[in-house]
This record gives C-alpha cells, structure tokens and sequence, in this order.
C-alpha cells in the first residue's frame, strides 16, 4: 500500500516542478531540489535488496534506522533511571564526574536503590568510629625473592593499552598517576611514550602476544625484556592469563589498524593483521608459569613480578598454588579480574557468560592462597567494575589488598559510556586512534581530573573505613559485610562463604575443598583424574 502512496508522491512532485518552472523563485527551487533528492532517495530504496523495511516504506523507513542509531543515547539520557543503568548507573557515572571535576560528589534527599531487594550489600559502621589516618593505607608488593618492592596505593588504572586508548588519553592518565602517587598499567599492548609521558609509576602488562619483548616468530625474547624493563617508571612486572572480558580468547588487531607507530611498539609488522594468541607459548604448565614468573623477575632485576587471570576453575588456581608450593617460589602479587570487567571489544557470548564475577573469582583466589600457607608473601589486586569507595572497601574485605579501575578512570578523563570503544568513533577522544577526534582530549586538563577523582575515592573509602571503626585495612573482616538473602534475613560474609584457614589445604583439606585439591596437579592444568 504505502508503494502507491509513494508513486503518487512522485506524481504530486512532477506537478510541483512543473509549477515551479513557471515561476521562477530561487527558493521554490530550493524545495524542487529537495524533493527530487527524497525521489531519488525512494527510487533507490525501492530497487534495493538489502532492507526490506526500505523496499517497503521508502523514504520513511530510514527513520527506523536513525531511531535505532539514537537509542542508546535516548536510553541513557532519557528513559533509564538514575540507579539501574549498566554497566555504570548515572549515579556511579555522576559520582566520577563530580569528583574527577572537584565537585562536592554528594546526593540529598536518601537513596533511590531498594535496600530490601533480595542480594542487596551493605557495610556494618561502627557505634565508635575512629579518626582517619593522616594518610591513606598503602600497600607493601614484594615476596621474599624480590629486591626491589613496590608500595601500591588502595586504587590504580586497571590495564589499558595504546590502540586501545588514545595517545592523549593515555597522557593524561600517566599524569594524573603522577599527580596522585598511584600506579598506572600499560595493557598488554606494549610500552610506549605515552605511557611513559607523564613520569607515573607504571605496571608493565606482557600477554600472550609478547608485544614489545617478542622474537621475529612472536615468541618471548628476553633481551628485549631486560631493555624495557630498565625503565625506572616500570615498578611491576605483571603477565596477563585472562582478561574478563573475554577470558580464554586471544584477540586480533585487524590490518587496518595496525598503523606504523603501534606496529612499532609492538614489534609486529605494519599493515597486517596483528594477532595475540589465546594462550602463551612460553609455558603450559603450571610449574612451567611459576618457573618463568621467576625468570621475568631475575630478568627485571628484582622488581615485583604477578600474574592477572579471570578466573574459571577453581583447580587450575590450586594446580597453581601447588606449583608454587613445588618450586619454592611465587609471584609477588595476583590480579584477580572479574567477568564484569570490559574495557576490550569483546564477542557478546564471552562478555555474558564466560568467567566468574569478581566477588567469586576473588574470594577463590585469596582462600586458595590462605589454604595453601601462601597468602602472606603474595597481594591480591581486584579489577572489575571498581569505582566508588565503597568498591574499595567491599573488594578488600572479600579478600583483596589493593583495587584497580579502567572504566572509572576512563570516566574520570571524559568517558561518557557512548560504548563506542570497538568503533574507532569515540566522541570525546579517549577510546580512538582518529587524531581529529583524539585531539579533543586536553591532556593537562583531564590529569587534574583523574588525579582528583582518585583522590577523593580513596579518601571516601578510607573514611568508610573509619566509620566501620577500622584504621587500617588488615582490620577489615567478612563480618563487616552483609546481604539481604530473604525477606527477613541478612546474612554476612563470614557466615554466607567459606573462609579456609592458613595452610589448610596442604594439612587437611575441608570436605568441600577436598576433591578439587586432589584434582589439582603441579605439573598440568587439566585436572588430574582420580578413581
């Protein structure tokens, strides 16, 4: 039906042009080359066979794919409500903002969640608060084999690497690092100027990929390691297992983006497809891990060496334990990445459903760590969605010493959460390689912001902390966090999950650790078969 009605449209601007051929006004001409454009435009959409909604509503079916275009912007904006947006709320989003610009960063008027939904969290405050320290907590990194330890602040920007981020964006997050005396990761994309520009301490992240200490073949080179590993901003060494976005993939930089300039700090050729294998080549057991974390750490002359993982199987963490138990030696730190974590493009299955959130992976992590008499000489660092105080406070108490964040820090310098990121479209600059929209980032701007933002969360958490009547973090205690599990009922941490004690595992295992520990074997990932 609506075909006639465009056929007649078609009659009626014949008509028009004709009149306004008697005529003779310019502007009546304006309106002749308008609809002779819509015909056009309709003429093509009725020949075409790509859409059907086009072929079948020229002309106006294209309002159906600019609604569409909109959406996200209009469900953001407009339609969600302040408390239920993902993956950050307008809340959260606000809250980063006002700090990041030196805002008061409070709300009025009580809060908008249900605190009596079912899984809802909440901290338990203390009758008698103690005053804050002088100075926020900081936190040792360094196991009995490093010589050179590292003191980490309670937040850090999480990995992020160029090609990822924009050079600008990765400026300005070096600054402000260097501003707040906290640590910056450079992603496993290698180390380049950027990260390097501001002066900030930086953890230098090396994947599966190698970039930027890799042999011809893509193999790990250890010449090349030792030269970047000199540089006095790099303060950590940390080897990337997994990510949350898309633990147990690789990732592939297609041959369009792979320009000169990343092509150079990754040591890969230019213009051609740029992969990163999904598991390393360096090693494939778990021994093999432990032995080449010891490598790495010798190599960077005593700097503190880890590993970051989502994890999956609770008996690869303990095959890994006892490896270290095996070797005699162990990484310095371990950062736990949750499936909620999405700073990479990633396939929508893998974001969705693959890998554990970061309350489990991280509770799985420190209890295996304490089960194995492990967990004194090695910190645990969680990454995945942290950033308000609060996170800080819930994380450490789950079982962490120290948090990282990438999404808030990328807020913190102007992300709008367009989620945009895989585009290349970025609007404001951070999340691109096109220079033109890169350059809208002011580099000395957006470090002042990401140095307040930082400063004025880890204040928030350490004052949490006080009120909770805690002065240091080690003081913290599954106690001091609960959730609603019905109706009537709020149960804590310490009595909803199990807490091993130091060196359970390795005396007696609990029952309901037993058999995953038996599984566990040293010198494989696969778990080992028992009858």
């Amino acid at each position: 039906m609506f075909r006639f009605f465009f056929v007649g449209f078609l009659v009626v601007a014949a008509v028009a042009v004709g009149v306004v051929a008697s005529i003779g006004s310019w502007a009546w001409w304006v309106l002749v080359a308008l609809l002779i454009f819509l015909v056009g435009v309709g003429g093509y959409d009725l020949v075409q066979r790509r859409h059907a909604v086009l072929r079948n509503y020229p002309v106006l079916g294209h309002l159906r794919y600019l609604l569409e275009s909109l959406r996200p912007e209009l469900q953001q904006y407009f339609i969600e409500r302040n408390f239920d947006g993902r993956p950050f709320d307008r809340d959260v989003r606000t809250m980063i903002y006002e700090r990041a610009k030196g805002i008061h960063g409070e709300l009025s008027f009580g809060t908008e969640r249900d605190i009596e939904e079912i899984g809802y969290e909440h901290l338990i405050h203390s009758t008698v608060p103690v005053p804050e320290p002088a100075q926020p907590p900081r936190v040792p990194i360094g196991g009995p084999d490093c010589t050179r330890p590292y003191s980490m602040s309670l937040l850090n920007v999480s990995s992020m690497s160029f090609g990822a981020l924009s050079g600008n964006a990765l400026r300005a997050l070096n600054h402000g690092a260097a501003l707040g005396n906290f640590a910056h990761d450079t992603g496993e994309g290698g180390l380049t100027p950027y990260h390097l520009d501001g002066g900030g301490d930086l953890i230098w992240e090396i994947g599966s990929g190698y970039f930027g200490t890799r042999t011809r073949d893509g193999h790990f080179d250890p010449e090349k390691f030792v030269d970047q590993a000199a540089h006095e901003q790099i303060k950590l060494i940390s080897l990337k297992l997994s990510q949350g976005a898309k633990p147990g993939l690789g990732g592939v930089l297609p041959a369009a983006k792979v320009s000169a300039e990343i092509a150079r700090f990754r040591d890969v050729p230019a213009h051609e497809k740029c992969i990163s294998p999904a598991a390393h080549s360096a090693f494939s057991t778990p021994r093999e891990l432990i032995r080449f974390l010891a490598r790495l750490r010798e190599l960077a002359d005593g700097r503190p060496v880890g590993f970051k993982l989502c994890v999956g199987s609770r008996i690869e963490v303990l095959a890994i334990c006892k490896a270290m138990l095996a070797e005699g030696t162990a990484p310095d730190f371990v950062i736990v990445d949750g499936a909620e974590g999405g700073t990479a493009a990633a396939p929508l299955e893998y974001e969705d459903h693959v890998g554990l959130p970061l309350t489990d992976g991280l509770m799985t992590v420190h209890n295996a760590l304490v089960g194995s008499g492990l967990r004194d000489r090695i910190r645990i660092g969680a990454s995945g969605k942290v950033a308000v105080g609060n996170d800080i406070v819930k994380r450490l108490i789950q079982g962490a010493d120290y948090t990282n964040s990438a999404r808030a820090m990328m807020m913190a310098i102007g992300c709008i959460q367009a989620q945009r990121c895989h585009t290349n479209l970025c609007p404001v600059g951070v999340a691109t390689q096109d220079p033109r929209r890169a350059r809208a980032l002011d580099v000395a701007d957006k470090s002042e912001r990401v140095h307040r933002y930082h400063e004025a969360t880890v204040a928030q958490a350490v004052q949490i902390m006080a009120s909770m009547g805690v002065s240091d973090p080690a003081q913290l205690t599954p106690h001091q966090l609960r959730k609603r599990v019905s109706a009537t009922e709020q149960r804590s941490y310490a009595d909803l999950y199990e807490w091993l004690s130091p060196g359970e595992l390795v005396a007696e295992p609990p029952s309901t650790w037993a058999a995953d520990w038996a599984a566990a074997d040293a010198d494989s990932f696969r778990p080992r078969v028992t009858r």
